[in-house]
């Protein structure tokens, strides 16, 4: 119990809320196998999410963290919980075609004495595998298995006062690393040398506030790879007259705040400067919706409806709740900002408002982490001006 990143109160907090969404949906016994779920309920940081690993969350007891025995350890320097609530199991299970982890798994909800429970699992999670719903529901044929996909990740939409510090950090460090972006882009460069620039600067962090390791490597791509979302990078050089994306986000203690800039080595065409105006003035309307009582998809219709004015065409959605994550994604797959969806903001929200631009020929991404406050717009988590950063060649 030496690294819990939060008091024990949050983390009662945050189990008050997953079991009353239990109740609710009728769940006895809840396997949560998503790290971020894992780290939101207990505490637990280790890349160990490439075996087969979870928390166990009953409604009248504390949580178990379930998973490899090396990994128990690990369990043990950064869970909140007793050590009799962090187990292992062998390694004969790892890798191998005459052994399942979810067979150990079994027999805990078993000796728990919720053989015949109501047994929720996280079906559509990156972690939890067919071959692992498979063994687990054949060890316990007595269960009746409901499907709990983002239970717990509904419950982080609105976030603490002490989330929200940590957030503020990693937007600090978001500064730090679009800075060194934009500040080492040049014609001539290597991409993987501004790269390893951008890294180094998230990782070494912003003063005493240490830069921990994204949960998406960053995405550069310059020109014609612009006109796709997420390349990352290559070793070839950047070239003048092009635009390249910076889609990049600082962490704290896994807490991340998405930021993205556009920077332009050259003069760009008067066509890249009427869009990018447009693209500024919807970030505003977007913002100026972004308010509590109104609709995420009240964000993206005022977007939208000035793209619409200045004649530019745009689906899919603009943003996505954030805040604590893991590979492969710092989304927290919940809500949308799109124009069908329906969430209802709330203070205490934070989104990544995403609206970015892939045009025929290049691409525009201009970014902002934003807090729904109590009271008026959202706010810009990070202090970074809002432009398309032109260097003259």
């Amino acid at each position: 119990m030496t690294h819990p990143a939060f008091s024990k109160s949050e983390y009662d907090r945050r189990l008050s809320l997953t079991r009353t969404a239990m109740v609710e949906r009728g769940i006895d016994i809840l396997f949560v196998t998503d790290p971020s779920n894992q780290a939101w309920l207990t505490g637990y940081d280790g890349w160990s999410f490439y075996v087969h690993q979870g928390v166990i969350v009953t409604l009248d007891r504390d949580p178990i963290w379930w998973g490899r025995m090396m990994d128990m350890f690990g369990g043990r320097r950064t869970c909140w919980m007793s050590h009799d609530n962090i187990i292992g199991y062998g390694d004969h299970f790892i890798q191998s075609t005459d052994f399942h982890p979810m067979a150990d798994l079994a027999r805990i909800i078993k000796d728990m004495g919720y053989e015949t429970a109501r047994l929720g699992v996280e079906l559509e999670n990156y972690y939890y595998s067919a071959k692992a719903h498979l063994v687990l529901t054949s060890e316990l044929p007595k269960a009746t298995v409901i499907d709990a996909t983002a239970l717990v990740n509904w419950q982080r939409l609105i976030k603490s006062a002490d989330e929200i510090v940590f957030i503020e950090k990693a937007a600090r460090i978001s500064e730090k690393v679009i800075t060194t972006a934009i500040d080492r882009a040049a014609p001539g460069v290597r991409k993987n040398d501004l790269v390893a620039d951008i890294m180094h600067a998230g990782i070494t962090g912003v003063g005493d506030d240490w830069g921990d390791y994204p949960a998406i490597v960053p995405l550069t791509p310059s020109g014609l790879d612009a006109t796709a979302a997420h390349l990352t990078w290559d070793g070839a050089p950047m070239h003048a007259n092009e635009a390249t994306f910076f889609e990049l986000s600082g962490c704290y203690r896994r807490y991340h705040a998405p930021l993205c800039r556009t920077v332009y080595l050259g003069t760009p065409s008067d066509e890249v400067r009427r869009v990018e105006a447009a693209q500024l003035e919807g970030i505003e309307a977007g913002l100026n919706a972004a308010r509590a009582g109104n609709r995420t998809c009240d964000i993206a219709n005022a977007f939208m409806s000035v793209l619409a004015r200045h004649g530019i065409e745009r689906s899919g959605r603009m943003g996505y709740p954030i805040g604590l994550s893991y590979p492969p994604d710092w989304g927290e797959r919940t809500a949308s900002i799109r124009t069908e969806d329906q969430t209802v903001l709330e203070p205490g929200m934070v989104f990544h408002f995403m609206p970015a631009l892939w045009m025929e020929d290049w691409g525009l991404e201009t970014t902002e982490t934003i807090l729904i406050t109590p009271d008026g717009p959202a706010k810009p988590m990070a202090s970074m001006e809002r432009k398309l950063f032109v260097k003259e060649i």
